[in-house]
């Protein structure tokens, strides 16, 4: 009789391993609740995605006014380079998502798969990217909030439009740190009930781009799109590692795996479902936006808005602003259930104090790391600019991916009994490509970004050894 696979031994010491087949489980949920069905998983995945994407940095990355990155049209290839890199990140997360339906995603893959101090590298790394995730789209809502109060002839005190140094006057960003609050709020409030708020937004949202496509594409100027690509292939390379976490959104998603009904269905088909929605969109987006009004003239700020409003639909313009203030709320909401759920996993596993991880009775979410978040990311909004607060989102997420298109290889070769709803195609060179794309990204980061992440990594590696090694539930005296 053939003999079935089985998990290896488990190393000790940093490298040990959570046995996989512990992890296959979807009864147990750690005191979360199964809630959400398939199309609330792809709403809040599509919620990750559009939002910042099109909203926020299209306009930024593709303007050559001040505080824009100029690249022009071309921010188009910008997105399609990232949406590559992160389709084939995405079939990867698609088949651990079928496999292990727990919270924590690339931080509970790593550990399961390539070991402890691995998981503890990416998920300590998530921890900063989403909340300046949350602090970056909050600010990107603000500026289209500042663009509403103006066509609404309201003069709000200077002082709280903006961060200190983004103006004159400016002395903190109220508004980005009252959304940042606001979601907060209500992720306290209960999954089922959130996710109820989400879809609705998402649907509105996709409802606002669907109409900025609709009536923009007749008002696109092709002279617009010369040149196409003024900064060069390597500004439209350097703009693709800019905009790159607002093609992620899957991964915050997936996060969600234990309040998913079915998720070892759902998942897989929620991730693949709200990439390929997103990507269609974001590609019919910035060709409007870029074709409507020149580049050198895109608000880095407003960017759809002040191009309607320059195309003589000043009306329209407000209510793309009111719409996407609206809308990218869904962007906040998913990338901060994504950073408590992954704190949440870190804490049930011991890796941090397990006070984190308490989850509040009634109504099964992790209360009290939401509001750490919160505040967290209210503070980072309120006081830091858009382009430094986003320059922290990006070397994590794409380590994230290298590792969870690693161990989605080894995991294929060394167990490959294991039950798979979801299988990535092309195995290995799928992930490989994902890997490879992601290397490269990371190429085009700014040095200020890699100091930055050092000095995270440090401060994680010492918390890891004088805490998280000794109280992990794997260490031996745990046991």
């Amino acid at each position: 009789m053939a003999t079935v696979p089985s998990e290896a031994p488990v190393p000790q010491g940093i490298w040990r391993r959570k046995p996989v087949d512990q992890l296959t489980d979807e009864s147990d949920t750690g005191g979360l609740q199964r809630s959400i069905g398939l199309w609330q998983l792809t709403a809040i995945g599509v919620g990750g995605i559009i939002g910042a994407g099109i909203f926020s940095l299209a306009g930024s990355v593709a303007s050559g006014a001040k505080g824009g990155l100029g690249v022009g049209p071309a921010v188009l290839i910008s997105f399609l380079i990232a949406g590559v890199a992160s389709a084939a990140a995405a079939m990867s997360y698609a088949e651990f998502a079928g496999l292990i339906p727990k919270a924590g995603s690339a931080y509970t893959y790593g550990y399961a798969v390539l070991g402890e101090v691995v998981g503890w590298a990416i998920g300590w790394d998530l921890l900063l990217e989403y909340t300046a995730i949350v602090a970056v789209v909050a600010i990107g809502i603000s500026g289209y909030f500042s663009y509403l109060l103006d066509q609404m002839h309201i003069n709000a005190p200077t002082w709280m439009l903006g961060a200190p140094g983004t103006g004159a006057g400016h002395k903190v960003d109220l508004f980005a740190m009252v959304l940042c609050l606001l979601i907060a709020f209500l992720l306290t409030r209960g999954m089922r009930s959130a996710a109820r708020f989400e879809t609705y937004f998402v649907a509105l949202k996709v409802a606002i781009v669907l109409l900025v496509i609709a009536v923009g594409i007749f008002k696109i100027k092709t002279a617009n799109y010369t040149p196409f690509a003024p900064a060069g292939f390597g500004g439209a390379v350097t703009g693709a590692a800019t905009v790159f976490f607002a093609v992620f959104g899957y991964d915050a998603m997936s996060t969600a795996a234990e309040e998913s009904k079915d998720a070892q269905r759902h998942m897989p088909k929620a991730i693949l479902y709200s990439l390929g929605i997103s990507m269609v969109l974001y590609v019919l987006a910035c060709l409007v936006l870029t074709g409507i009004q020149n580049y050198t003239q895109i608000d880095p700020k407003a960017g759809f808005s002040a191009a309607f409003a320059s195309a003589g639909m000043t009306g329209l313009g407000t209510v793309i602003a009111a719409g996407a203030i609206i809308g990218i709320l869904t962007v906040l909401f998913t990338f901060m259930l994504g950073v408590t759920r992954v704190w949440f996993a870190m804490s049930r596993d011991g890796l941090l104090p397990g006070w984190f991880a308490k989850t509040d009775p009634k109504r099964h979410v992790p209360t009290r790391v939401t509001w750490i978040v919160g505040v967290a990311s209210a503070v980072i909004a309120g006081l830091m600019p858009i382009a430094e607060a986003a320059e922290l989102t990006n070397i994590g997420i794409l380590l994230a991916f290298i590792v969870v298109c690693i161990a989605v290889i080894r995991l294929r070769y060394t167990r490959p009994d294991l039950p798979r709803t979801f299988r990535c195609p092309g195995m290995p060179f799928v992930p490989l490509i994902g890997i490879g794309f992601s290397i490269w990204l990371i190429t085009y980061l700014q040095w200020e970004t890699w100091l930055r992440f050092a000095a995270w990594f440090v401060l994680g590696m010492v918390v890891y050894f004088a805490y998280g090694r000794r109280h992990s539930l794997l260490a031996p005296k745990r046991q």
